[in-house]
């Protein structure tokens, strides 16, 4: 997962705090989840919604 630092727009990876087990371990259908949440975890924020997050907060 990459997001963009706010101040400088570089990429930046969140630190990982659990460790998958791998995928010999996991039976048929978790690997599939796992890389089905995986993709979408790396999936960029969409830019109105990251508009949106700075616009709150600021007025918050």
């Amino acid at each position: 997962m990459t997001s963009k630092n706010e101040k400088d727009g570089k990429s930046v990876q969140p630190e990982q705090t659990t460790t998958a087990p791998k995928p010999a371990e996991m039976p048929g259908w978790a690997a599939g989840l796992r890389r089905l949440y995986d993709s979408v975890v790396d999936e960029d924020i969409p830019d109105n919604f990251r508009d949106l997050i700075s616009k709150l907060d600021k007025e918050g």
